[in-house]
């Protein structure tokens, strides 16, 4: 098993360029939640059904800190009115532009996962709430 160990200054700018590819376009980022499962890059073009659109503050997120390093996003627009029903598979975000940044894992709040949801269970016109969403660097 590989491991890798960073400083805390080089976690805080790794975690520092992927806020500022997210702020990029110069305005709020978009969060897509989708069913199914994470494409194997964020290049590639999202699989399954977008479940919901929320909008990122802007900018997203403070500098990342904290013991260990994070990047805590900023307050995240609920998606009162969701698009289509499903189980939430996974999340990318995109600039305001519509890169796609990074692919992450979804999971109900306090499961671990890096976007975690008051449900993962998704109604169509139902509400769609972030409850946590932090990236961390080993």
């Amino acid at each position: 098993m590989a491991v890798i160990k960073f400083r805390d200054s080089t976690k805080v700018s790794v975690l520092g360029q992927i806020k500022t590819a997210i702020d990029a376009g110069g305005a709020a980022g978009k969060l897509r939640i989708y069913s199914g499962s994470i494409p194997a890059a964020p290049s590639d073009a999202a699989s399954g059904t977008l479940l919901a659109e929320l909008t990122l503050s802007f900018p997203c997120a403070p500098t990342a800190s904290g013991s260990p390093i994070k990047l805590t996003f900023s307050a995240i627009t609920q998606d009162s009115t969701a698009d289509a029903t499903g189980t939430a598979g996974y999340a990318r975000i995109l600039a305001s532009d519509g890169t796609a940044i990074f692919d992450c894992d979804v999971t109900v709040t306090g499961a671990g996962g890096v976007l975690q949801l008051n449900t993962t269970s998704i109604v169509i016109g139902g509400p769609v709430l972030v409850t946590a969403f932090e990236l961390s660097v080993p």
